[in-house]
């Protein structure tokens, strides 16, 4: 799976397109969470991710430390 299939898929299951690369990053961890995509899937979404902008806010870096 890449971006472009996960944006679709985003924009299927939620019935309206992400506005922010974080938003797609959110649903690819559930995804993952929820077995509906592998951890090689994961990882090459979330480094794609992270190179269109997205990252972990600041208090939710707090939370899991």
């Amino acid at each position: 799976m890449n971006v472009h299939e996960l944006k679709n898929l985003f924009a299927e299951t939620k019935e309206y397109t992400p506005e922010h690369v974080n938003e797609l990053l959110d649903f690819t961890k559930k995804s993952y969470i929820q077995n509906e995509i592998t951890i090689l899937e994961y990882r090459n979404l979330v480094r794609e991710l992270e190179l269109q902008g997205a990252f972990i806010p600041e208090d939710q870096k707090e939370m899991t430390i």
